[in-house]
């Protein structure tokens, strides 16, 4: 692929982010081809992952100082929207990747933060997660001089096939939270593959198990460390965009398909007495409803993109209450994403017609990937959050998960 190798680190300035959506585009044609083989298989995408390394796009996020794209982040959450049409597996990590490039800089020293962007850069690393906060098996414990980290991590997406893994675990001495970023091939790290899920199948999102990992003190993220500031309470906002559009490219890559199938191959309805499919009146009507909420979510996605990007570029002049009102654009999104998207997934089918439901069609792993992935944070906190705000004025609280 041409473009796929456009950008390597070899000095020359970067390319212009309309030519990192461009690359998106290639690859996400290339990853549909194989989408839905590769869901039934599960596993590792090795070659996607590596096709993701060859294309510069692992770059995207990093400043164009240390060799990266500089790209701001609504053309980085385009970039996995656009990756999510075809395979939302995929995508996950690819957004995941580029949150634990922010996990640096939000949590650690500016020092560390260039270091490891600059790294990534150069070498071509793909970050995995092993933070989850809400395991608290990993524990943080004090070997004569020396840190390690023992126990274990679930939900760790991305961490099979990466180089470097951000890894959070309880300090023992301190029983507080700590954040290290090392590299996943260091002795003790074992990436197990049970990931069993019905969805999202790819996204490696199983147990990492961490037998006396040695964490070197400079490896430590602890300025601020987690949530240290308003700022670093920024993390969770962006997790939580990102996972605003997979939902937002599972829900356009659905409709798409839907699209397509009824045009090429949907018979008209025996009710219908030979109307054509795409001039069902009744057909239509969901046509024009799954449209209008799709619409709905994707001005809504676009705004909370761009109130991040406002709230990032303040850095540490951050206040509260601008944080609060990224939570807010960010919450009405998710919620948004979520229902069109379980709407789409689920009524594309009354559109397509009863063939559509073959196994060899695959189209029910747009519904599978989707519904796996809402459950993670479940969307009626989100709506309470929204409730509490349009009633009361309340902006939400920083926690890892809003």
């Amino acid at each position: 692929m041409q473009g796929e190798a456009a950008h390597v680190s070899n000095g020359q300035a970067p390319p212009a982010p309309g030519s990192a959506l461009e690359i998106a585009d290639e690859l996400s044609r290339a990853f549909a081809a194989t989408a839905v083989e590769r869901d039934r298989q599960g596993g590792t995408p090795r070659e996607e992952r590596d096709r993701l390394r060859r294309s510069g796009l692992l770059a995207l996020s990093a400043p164009a100082d240390l060799g990266g794209w500089g790209a701001p982040w609504p053309v980085v959450l385009e970039a996995v929207r656009r990756i999510a049409r075809a395979d939302s597996a995929i995508a996950h990590v690819f957004g995941f990747h580029h949150l634990m490039l922010a996990t640096l800089r939000l949590f650690g020293s500016a020092g560390q933060a260039s270091r490891l962007q600059a790294d990534t850069v150069a070498k071509r690393w793909f970050w995995g997660n092993a933070l989850n906060p809400l395991d608290t098996r990993a524990r943080l414990v004090r070997r004569g001089d020396a840190l390690v980290v023992r126990g274990a991590k679930s939900f760790c997406s991305g961490a099979s096939d990466s180089d470097m893994l951000i890894v959070s675990a309880i300090d023992d001495a301190t029983s507080r939270l700590v954040v290290a970023a090392v590299p996943t091939g260091r002795p003790g790290i074992r990436v197990l593959g049970d990931w069993d899920n019905m969805g999202q199948r790819q996204t490696d999102s199983g147990t990492v198990e961490l037998d006396d990992v040695e964490v070197r003190a400079d490896e430590l993220l602890t300025t601020p460390g987690p949530l240290g500031s308003t700022f670093a309470s920024l993390r969770p906002c962006l997790a939580q965009l990102v996972l605003v559009n997979v939902y937002l490219g599972i829900a356009e890559g659905a409709l798409e398909e839907a699209r397509r199938y009824t045009r090429a191959r949907r018979r008209p309805s025996v009710a219908a007495r030979g109307t054509p499919a795409t001039e069902d009146p009744y057909v239509l009507l969901r046509y024009g409803d799954m449209w209008l909420g799709l619409e709905a979510a994707r001005l809504l996605a676009d705004r909370a993109g761009a109130a991040f990007q406002a709230a990032w570029e303040e850095g540490d002049r951050l206040s509260p209450e601008q944080r609060g009102a990224c939570a807010i654009a960010i919450a009405s999104a998710k919620v948004a994403t979520s229902r069109a998207g379980l709407e789409i997934t689920n009524g594309m089918f009354e559109v397509m017609g009863a063939s559509a439901t073959t196994a060899g069609a695959g189209m029910d792993r747009f519904w599978r990937n989707l519904r796996t992935h809402t459950l993670h944070d479940p969307v009626d906190y989100k709506s309470r959050e929204l409730g509490a705000y349009a009633l009361n004025g309340a902006i939400p609280e920083p926690s890892f998960y809003s």
